[in-house]
């Protein structure tokens, strides 16, 4: 959550390997690259976008790119399903649950949110973003990022 503090450089731990458990040779990668940065410098202000993990710049793309999808999931409308608004980043980027085709069934209702499937498709790849296909990795993981509107 280091994109909105312009003086900070955000470092992540590999998306890709988080559902694995933190491991202590990828925290010493983080820690030896944060000492570069230190001696080396960078640059201020930081760039807010380049400053967010790889889910996070999906989906700040996914929203510039399906304006119907971003407001889904950031606007609080009367008549419409509040399901959408209840958003974990990784939740969305893995379809699961709402997100998912087809929903999911709660208390015999379907829940589900519309959204362009193949962009998201298509920007997973470009982030680098293996999907999960394993609901486990949601419900288990500690390190959600809550977008609450």
């Amino acid at each position: 959550m280091t994109s909105g503090t312009p003086y900070i450089k955000g470092l992540y731990y590999p998306i890709n390997e988080r559902q694995k458990g933190i491991k202590k040779d990828e925290v010493i990668k983080l820690i030896r690259q944060a000492s570069q940065l230190i001696l080396e410098g960078f640059l201020l202000p930081v760039n807010a976008h380049d400053n967010l993990a790889p889910d996070g710049q999906l989906f700040v793309e996914m929203c510039e790119k399906d304006k119907e999808f971003c407001s889904l999931v950031t606007k609080r409308v009367p008549d419409r399903n509040s399901n959408c608004l209840d958003l974990w980043i990784e939740d969305f980027v893995h379809e699961y649950r709402q997100w998912q085709v087809g929903g999911f069934i709660d208390n015999g209702r379907n829940i589900s949110c519309p959204f362009n499937h193949t962009l998201l498709h298509e920007l997973r790849k470009k982030y680098g973003i293996k999907h999960n296909k394993s609901d486990q990795w949601s419900k288990n993981t500690s390190n959600k990022t809550l977008f609450i509107t």
